[in-house]
């Protein structure tokens, strides 16, 4: 395949094993992170300065699961200890994913590219000029307009059926009614990433080192009236362990964009967090900050598959119904291997081969072959209004930290998601869905096949009777759009700096309180342009060349 848009990402004469990094070295900027807004923030603030990007995971490059769309479900299964997605289980009993590739979560999502709305960002304080343009960056390399074919068309169609109006046609904006959004597959069903935008960064003021796990972050105490951050410890695949200083300079910082679990776990192993709990852990405490870890939230998604009679396409989400009550429907299709795949359902075909399905059609025997064409159409919470926290397990930094979201917990979240349920019942039942689906199968059949699914590790309510509201508890899953834990005004102020010392910020999704619009990828690589540019206005306004 030919790559469209000047020299192939992957031939990138910065980007280099750690094994290969100095046992000391020496920059402007060190960005903890190489994902969704730190590879954006890298190429931006290499224009001026020169700039260190640590990624604790390997290249995207090469990789067909991340790089085609017919393999999206492989890259989620991949529990290996070298995958671009670690798995993780939250307290909640909900079966998770967070990203260890360069690229971040662009390297496995489903690709879905829209604008956060209008009054998140002026609630943010953001510059809508400069966050229009710093959109318009991201979207000149990476972003395409998808091909729309049968299913999801005739999702759309149910949506505006079913009242979701008006048809907005094609568009990034996040505006009430159903819409088609953008894509990051291309023509070709070829996936382009964040870290495709690294081709926008100055070659001679960039380092990217791969497999790089930072362990800890460096604090000058001495004669300072704030800690300052002035360097920090990584180590290579290897186990060898290399410092990072930063240059003397008032404006040089560390920057941390490890996504919503890495950067509040790393404050904490640097010493920054709630005493109490790093006494506990053995971590000496530079800052007593008790909001680290806190406001975590994950955007709730439940959906309902629906087996075809007829062909569909492998699509992943397209289309978007915006709602007045703030739920999301969007929807995916493909071969029922592939797709429940996606949704972290490894025992499906075991669940249905186990149980006694005599009470269900016929027509749910070919559920039982994986290649059965199959549609999942689901419902995103907006927000959401539940929160919960995180906190350490241990002091090693591969490990993932301990999560609680308290799905539901807001009673508002709870209304959302039967109201989104109510919709999507309305979609399956309209004219346009008519012909991809089985005449005897009926709506509620398909709702009671979701609750006997093992969709999560969260109590089974088989006895109760059957509700909306018992049905979003019991097959919530992750939309992989979880946030907080750094939040603007609590960890950091709206610059992104680290309240109560210097030199430290934190610029990712963690500084979020509700995830931007119905996916949160455009404004994450929006936000590491945008901060980026405020960055080097800050330091050229001090006379810095």
């Amino acid at each position: 395949m030919i790559y469209a848009g000047g020299p192939h990402p992957s031939d990138l004469t910065f980007t280099h094993q750690a094994t290969v990094a100095p046992l000391v070295s020496f920059y402007d900027y060190i960005i903890v992170g190489g994902g969704t807004s730190g590879c954006t923030l890298a190429a931006t603030l290499s224009k001026r300065a020169t700039v260190l990007l640590l990624e604790r995971g390997g290249s995207p490059y090469g990789n067909p699961n991340i790089s085609s769309i017919a393999s999206f479900a492989a890259t989620l299964a991949d529990t290996s200890p070298s995958s671009p997605s670690q798995a993780f289980v939250s307290t909640d009993g909900v079966f998770n994913t967070r990203a260890r590739v360069l690229g971040g979560g662009t390297c496995l999502n489903a690709g879905f590219y829209t604008r956060a709305p209008a009054d998140y960002v002026s609630q943010a304080g953001w510059d809508p000029k400069l966050v229009e343009e710093s959109y318009e960056w991201v979207e000149k390399k990476i972003v395409f307009r998808p091909p729309m074919l049968q299913w999801q068309s005739a999702v759309r169609d149910g949506l505006l059926e079913a009242g979701v109006l008006p048809d907005n046609g094609y568009t990034f904006e996040h505006i009430y009614g159903t819409k088609v959004g953008g894509t990051i597959f291309d023509e070709n069903g070829h996936r382009h990433t964040a870290a495709d935008l690294l081709e926008y960064a100055d070659p001679t003021k960039i380092t990217v080192y791969l497999n790089a796990v930072v362990h800890q972050i460096y604090f000058d105490t001495k004669g300072q009236l704030k800690p300052r951050a002035n360097g920090l410890e990584f180590r290579d695949a290897e186990g060898n362990i290399h410092k990072a200083y930063l240059k003397v300079g008032s404006t040089n910082e560390i920057i941390l964009s490890a996504g919503a679990l890495g950067s509040p776990q790393l404050l904490m192993l640097s010493g920054i967090g709630p005493r109490p709990h790093l006494l506990a852990h053995g971590i000496d405490v530079v800052l007593d900050q008790p909001m680290v870890g806190q406001g975590m939230s994950d955007n709730p998604m439940n959906f309902v598959l629906i087996p075809s009679p007829r062909p569909v396409e492998v699509s992943l989400v397209q289309v978007v119904g915006i709602t007045r009550f703030e739920s999301y429907i969007e929807t995916s299709s493909g071969s029922s291997l592939n797709l429940v795949g996606a949704f972290g359902l490894g025992e499906f075909f075991k669940s249905l081969a186990n149980q006694n399905f005599t009470q269900l059609p016929n027509e749910l025997n070919p559920l039982l072959n994986p290649d059965i064409q199959v549609g999942i159409i689901i419902e995103k919470t907006a927000g959401p209004l539940s929160t919960g926290h995180l906190e350490l397990q241990t002091r090693d930094p591969n490990d993932n930290p301990q999560v609680t979201f308290n799905y539901f917990q807001h009673p508002l979240d709870l209304e959302r998601c039967v109201q989104g349920m109510k919709t999507i019942i309305e979609v399956l039942e309209s004219k346009p869905l008519s012909s991809f689906q089985y005449p005897t199968l009926s709506v509620q059949t398909l709702l009671h096949l979701m609750l006997s699914l093992s969709l999560n590790a969260r109590p089974r309510h088989p006895g109760v009777a059957f509700s909306l509201e018992q049905y979003c508890r019991d097959t919530v899953v992750t939309i992989w759009h979880y946030h907080g834990g750094c939040q603007v005004g609590r960890v950091v102020d709206h610059d992104y700096k680290v309240l109560g010392v210097d030199g430290l910020r934190v610029i990712d999704g963690s500084t979020f309180y509700d995830s931007p619009g119905t996916n949160p990828q455009a404004t994450l690589m929006m936000l590491g342009r945008y901060m980026g540019e405020k960055i080097l206005q800050e330091r050229f306004s001090n006379g810095i060349k």
